[in-house]
């Protein structure tokens, strides 16, 4: 569960800008790295600036207060009619391809990022010169200070993260537009975060800047569905390739495959494919699995009809007495 930002602060839920402001300006002077020695005192004052990134900015406080720590699952351009702001969205622009990027066949919403917060940057009405002159005096050095991490999402189509590959993609938050070279890991899952090292906010002086991770959401797809690395699609049969048997098409994220269903075959039957699932670099990747699904035409014909009549006399099969 994560810290209620307010809670970090030591402010009241309906705290004015400036009160959180004045909190934020106490404890960043306390934790300060070059004031505390203390082991935990960075992370601490890491934790201060995300927490001041979010509730200084009225609208992502306003998503904060309507959906707690899941406010970074909405949209920036969430309608402000329901309680939340209106920000610009970042969208990942990327080469095109395969569904689930922009140009792709499919999945549209693949590749939405967003900014979860921009600690590191410099927030808006602090200035940190003042924050801590009066600790150094306006004319003493202090020392640099290591730039914030920070974390955006990024959504991928199923496809896209099977294949995984280069993709440049553009992220659009509080400060402006970047664009950024990534590699996608091949088989990468839902939640796995990528780091890009040195790009999140930048430090003071000569101090190094922070990372910056892009976590992935995989976005649901009509023909797949995941478990974990595991596969799961429906395949259709014809009502003689479920009774004789039939060796037919299975689409798989990395292309076709052929899968053999045994005659007699019910709908709800699971084929396994092993080895076809999601790829694992670490490891054995997932397995792939048909689910039979007979189906019928919607209209036989006179021959198919007499056929259909002759099966129903000769046939004592009666599914509603069987198990």
């Amino acid at each position: 569960m994560a810290r209620d930002y307010y809670q970090v602060l030591g402010v009241a839920r309906d705290a004015l800008p400036e009160e959180i402001q004045q909190a934020f300006r106490s404890q960043a002077r306390k934790f300060h790295p070059d004031i505390n020695k203390d082991p935990g005192a960075e992370e601490r004052f890491k934790e201060l600036n995300e927490a001041y990134g979010v509730l200084s900015d009225p609208a992502t406080r306003r998503r904060y207060d309507r959906f707690g720590e899941d406010f970074r699952r909405i949209p920036e351009d969430y309608d402000e009619r329901v309680g939340a702001g209106v920000g610009a969205e970042a969208r990942a622009r990327g080469g095109g391809g395969r569904s689930g990027w922009p140009g792709g066949a499919a999945g549209g919403d693949s590749g939405r990022v967003r900014f979860v917060s921009d600690a590191g940057e410099g927030f808006e009405g602090v200035d940190f010169e003042d924050l801590f002159g009066g600790m150094f005096g306006r004319g003493a050095t202090r020392g640099p200070v290591p730039g914030a991490d920070q974390e955006a999402e990024i959504r991928l189509g199923v496809e896209d993260a099977y294949h995984g590959g280069k993709r440049g993609i553009t992220l659009g938050g509080p400060s402006g537009q970047r664009t950024y070279d990534v590699a996608i890991p091949r088989g990468v899952t839902d939640g796995q975060r990528i780091r890009l090292a040195g790009q999140g906010g930048r430090g003071s002086g000569d101090a190094p800047p922070g990372d910056l991770y892009l976590r992935v959401r995989i976005t649901p797809d009509p023909r797949f569905r995941l478990e974990g690395r595991d596969i799961h699609v429906v395949l259709p049969v014809t009502p003689w390739e479920a009774a004789l048997g039939a060796t037919v098409p299975v689409p798989t994220p990395g292309g076709t495959a052929k899968v053999t269903v045994p005659g007699g075959s019910s709908s709800g039957r699971r084929l396994r494919l092993r080895g076809e699932g999601m790829p694992n670099p670490r490891g054995a990747a997932g397995d792939l699995y048909a689910e039979v699904r007979v189906m019928v035409p919607p209209a036989a014909g006179d021959r198919e009809r007499a056929l259909y009549e002759e099966l129903a006399d000769v046939s004592s099969f009666d599914p509603r007495k069987q198990g």
